[in-house]
């Protein structure tokens, strides 16, 4: 597995409501400005054998599935960007009131060392900004 993109950083909410609030996937949108609509089966929060789809602006769609979820603390879901497999995990701990979150998106499979690696950079770009929005989101009084 060749790792793609990795962030750290905080937010200003606890562990909990982080999580409840990240956990509703379907309402990314309202941070994550490049993605148009997640589906979401089942509906509502995100749960272990959660799958769903992404759409992205411009059209591209994305779907993934859970492989590996222990709330409060992580989550993983796994998709495919062509012929690789993307894995991108979600790690959750509590610092100081704060929340601290790790992301990493791994990729495997033919073509993950330039396919992979192709997608990573420019997914780098919207997750940075993603995070901004999200930070801010957080930020704000419910």
């Amino acid at each position: 597995m060749i790792e793609l993109v990795r962030r750290t950083f905080e937010v200003d909410a606890s562990l909990d409501e982080t999580w409840a609030h990240l956990a509703r996937v379907e309402s990314w949108p309202s941070w994550a400005k490049h993605i148009k609509s997640v589906k979401l089966t089942p509906r509502g929060l995100l749960t272990a054998a959660s799958e769903g789809q992404f759409r992205f602006k411009g059209g591209a769609r994305s779907t993934f599935r859970i492989e590996a979820f222990d709330p409060p603390r992580r989550w993983r879901w796994v998709g495919r960007f062509l012929s690789v497999r993307v894995h991108y995990d979600h790690w959750f701990a509590e610092v100081d009131g704060r929340t601290r979150l790790m992301w990493i998106i791994d990729a495997e499979g033919p073509g993950a060392g330039t396919l992979g690696r192709i997608f990573g950079a420019l997914y780098a770009r919207l997750f940075d900004k993603a995070i901004q929005n999200l930070q801010a989101e957080l930020r704000s009084p419910p």
